[in-house]
């Protein structure tokens, strides 16, 4: 049996996959990233071994994927997050045709082909008030966990309009209304709905095709997916490895390698 491995690093945490030959996931580890991106990736790899049944040297290819992609020492090559998200996205739900990768950063819109490939994106790079960043500062301001704040927005019956635009004054908007005695509910789903319109807006410039597959860590978020839903009037693809999409479509071009290694070489032709 083959194996093969993706490490998509990423600016808040860091996700490992194992999958073999028939392209199943075999393991599967995430870690927080932290200041030490080579720890990170290494530490996540090692895991994820550890909650396999594979050792080491059976894996035969490792890709490294995220904004931390070259810092994977012990990886054979490195492929965009953008082109691993849409792998990836494409292999889980194979109707896919708009990929949302929401992350702790930025968030980005891609448009895939039926067999992964990339044919439009853009991204939020210079703003993360689109992004888990901007969840993280409501849920600093308002002392909540970041796990509880999809199930707490749900339980809003009149949501607050957030209108700043930027992550660094979402705070002080998030405490303003509080202080105006909104209810921490209703703060929460304004939260959602800023995030989830600015989202929209990026899907917009790549064009939003049915199906449309969410992926990264707000992918975990039920208040996030309950919104989407909402504001684009159908049910987007969730799964609950959808945190782990990008190291999966890693590790899915890993094995691209490996099996590609095993093409037998006519009369001529070049190695694979």
């Amino acid at each position: 049996m083959a194996y093969a491995a993706g490490v998509d690093v990423g600016s808040t945490q860091t996700k490992a996959v194992i999958i073999d030959e028939q392209r199943r996931i075999v393991a599967r580890a995430l870690i927080d990233t932290g200041s030490n991106v080579v720890a990170a990736a290494e530490n996540a790899y090692v895991e994820c071994l550890r909650n396999s049944d594979v050792q080491e040297e059976e894996i035969e290819y490792v890709v490294g994927t995220g904004y931390g992609r070259y810092r994977v020492t012990f990886g054979n090559t490195q492929v965009t997050e953008i082109s691993c998200h849409g792998r990836g996205a494409v292999h889980m739900f194979p109707d896919t045709k708009t990929v949302l990768d929401m992350g702790g950063q930025d968030t980005k819109a891609i448009r895939v082909s039926p067999n992964g490939e990339i044919l439009d994106f853009c991204m939020n790079d210079k703003c993360a008030a689109g992004t888990g960043r901007f969840l993280g500062a409501a849920a600093a301001a308002l002392d909540i966990p970041l796990d509880q704040l999809g199930p707490t927005a749900l339980r809003a019956e009149k949501p607050v309009r957030i209108s700043t635009t930027c992550t660094v004054f979402a705070e002080s908007e998030v405490l303003s209304w509080l202080g105006k005695g909104k209810k921490i509910e209703d703060i929460l789903l304004g939260v959602h709905q800023s995030i989830a319109s600015r989202s929209i807006g990026l899907l917009r410039r790549v064009g939003i095709e049915q199906e449309l597959t969410f992926t990264g860590g707000v992918a975990k978020n039920v208040g996030m997916i309950h919104v989407l839903n909402e504001a684009l009037g159908f049910e987007i693809n969730v799964s609950e490895d959808s945190h782990y999409m990008g190291a999966i479509g890693a590790a899915l071009f890993a094995l691209d390698y490996v099996l590609g290694s095993r093409v037998p070489v006519r009369a001529g032709e070049d190695t694979p």
